[in-house]
C-alpha cells in the first residue's frame, strides 16, 4: 500500500492539471464534445486518488 499523498503534492498535481486544461482549452479553435469528454476523464484521473489519499490521511 502507498502512503497517502501531502498536501504540498495534493496541490502540485491540481495545480497542474489545471494549467494543462487552460492550455488546451486557450489553444483549440472550438470546444465540442471530445475536448470535454477528454477533460472529464482527466479530472476522474486525477482526482480519484487525490480524494482516496484525502480520505486516508
Amino acid at each position: 500500500m502507498r502512503k497517502p499523498l501531502s498536501k504540498f503534492q495534493i496541490v502540485c498535481i491540481t495545480l497542474l492539471w489545471a494549467a494543462l486544461c487552460y492550455i488546451i482549452l486557450i489553444s483549440v479553435e472550438r470546444i465540442d464534445g471530445p475536448i470535454i469528454l477528454t477533460l472529464i476523464i482527466s479530472a476522474a484521473l486525477v482526482f480519484i486518488p487525490v480524494i482516496k489519499s484525502l480520505k486516508k490521511g
